[in-house]
């Protein structure tokens, strides 16, 4: 992020991109990610894994996750919620498909 908005601190990035006035994600490994909305900042962490096996596929099962939540009419903290939980899954083992339903993960999480 900081690269594309030429700042020289995250912090100074993360403001830019407050003054766009729109909805965008910045995910931030074990730092977990966060939203940017016009009415403010929601921070969510990441889900705990026992071990990070292979990261392939990571960031798009996270944006899938994350839209589903958004397509569904869910609150951003559980969009984020969703994106982190897909991600979770997908780094726990090789390759970029789940090994386990994110829908019963989502479930059993109370996320749907």
């Amino acid at each position: 992020m900081k690269s594309l908005y030429q700042a020289p601190a995250f912090e100074d990035a993360l403001a830019a991109l407050r003054a766009e006035n729109i909805l965008a994600v910045v995910t931030r490994s074990e730092k977990g990610a966060l939203a940017v909305t016009p009415d403010g900042i929601v921070e969510e962490p990441v889900f705990p894994v026992e071990r990070v096996v292979d990261a392939t596929g990571a960031g798009d099962l996270f944006a899938a996750g994350f839209l589903f939540g958004l397509t569904s009419n869910r609150e951003v903290r559980d969009s984020l919620r969703l994106g982190a939980l897909a991600a979770a899954e997908i780094i726990s083992h090789v390759g970029a498909r789940p090994d386990v339903s994110l829908k019963v993960l989502a479930g059993n999480e109370g996320l749907l």
